[in-house]
């Protein structure tokens, strides 16, 4: 009988691992389940590779070479000019002027040609214009750079507003003025093992691999676009290097710049702030085009221009039959008339719920 229960609780021993994994393997599976709905497919709204506008090679994209790109809006101009043409000139001169100094006093007052160095502890006019030109180096550099600050955070009227919202990862961008919402998400390579079947590709027409995005955002050339720019999750930054501008996408926080891009085209930017794992992989793709096509992109979209009246639907308040003159010719008081008593709907109503309840 002993070896008899031995064997029932050795058998049940070596069957309760078995009956306690089966759960648990399933477990996993029933949450990939659960979790596929959730997943955002964004390959919906992709703009076709057909209708996409190759950008211009050099411009608005990085080029592998020194300095600054080609800015093209007149902030970025302003921008560039001052540190061309002033602070890097400036700069070497300094260097310059430093390096003939410490030559001078190396060779001239060396020990060979001074055996008995000088006691000199001070001079009035040495230490007045070591003094003096440090303040001009500076003043100089100050007004050229407060003027570019103001020129950079004074706009003007603004033509279209543009709300940018930075995700984990990806970008939103919202038209207020026109009604349109869509998302931004970077084109992977035709050979990334993660693109999924039903994504586009990226194409040489979409821009640089890791710069390109599923959807641009268009701004009509020639006109002051406004920025308003936050965040959902965390810290992220929005910037253009050929606009110049950029500022950070904080989140419950709204910042704001602005441009005005004259020359049609597309520019490439991207996050700029450390936002998690796959901070390399929000880029920035804006086109810039005519306002003409800007409107058919904006219809395109499902939106509308400003000023221009959408298609009335029955439920639209612009469908309603309730209006201002029918509102006026209801709270004009009528003539006097006795109700009919044929007429059901004439018959005087109580004026209280105490008076319903003794008629009933």
């Amino acid at each position: 009988m002993k070896l008899i229960g031995w064997a029932i609780a050795l058998a049940a021993a070596g069957l309760t691992p078995a009956a306690a994994q089966a759960p648990q393997a399933a477990t996993p599976a029933a949450e990939t389940a659960q979790a596929a709905p959730a997943a955002t497919d964004h390959s919906a709204h992709a703009m076709p590779a057909a209708q996409v506008t190759p950008p211009t090679p050099g411009i608005g994209m990085p080029v592998g070479g020194k300095g600054i790109q080609e800015q093209v809006t007149g902030i970025g101009r302003e921008a560039a000019g001052f540190h061309n043409n002033w602070l890097l000139w400036l700069c070497a001169i300094i260097s310059m002027v430093v390096l003939g100094l410490l030559g001078f006093a190396m060779v001239r007052f060396r020990r060979g040609a001074h055996p008995v160095p000088s006691r000199n502890s001070h001079n009035t006019v040495l230490e007045v214009v070591w003094t003096l030109v440090p303040v001009l180096i500076l003043v100089a550099i100050a007004i050229p750079s407060i003027r570019l600050l103001r020129h950079q955070y004074s706009p003007p009227k603004a033509d279209l507003t543009v709300k940018v919202i930075g995700n984990q990862w990806f970008w939103t961008y919202e038209y207020p003025d026109h009604g349109v919402t869509f998302d931004s998400y970077m084109l992977k390579e035709g050979s990334d093992k993660n693109r999924k079947p039903n994504e586009r590709a990226r194409t040489d027409a979409d821009g640089p691999p890791m710069l390109a995005a599923d959807e641009r955002l268009v701004i009509p050339a020639g006109k002051v676009v406004k920025f308003i720019i936050t965040s959902n999750d965390v810290i992220h930054a929005f910037w253009v290097p050929a606009f110049w501008n950029k500022i950070d996408a904080n989140p419950g926080q709204l910042n704001e710049l602005w441009a005005k891009v004259d020359r049609p085209g597309v520019y490439f930017g991207q996050c700029t702030e450390l936002c998690g794992a796959r901070h390399a992989f929000m880029p920035i793709a804006v086109e810039a085009v005519a306002p003409a096509r800007f409107a058919a992109w904006v219809a395109s979209k499902g939106g509308t221009m400003p000023g221009a009246r959408p298609a009335a639907t029955p439920d639209s308040t612009g469908a309603s039959p309730v209006s201002d003159a029918a509102v006026q010719a209801a709270a004009q008081p009528q003539p006097n008339a006795r109700p009919s008593a044929a007429d059901p709907a004439a018959v005087q109503q109580p004026a209280t719920n105490q008076a319903a309840t003794a008629q009933n």
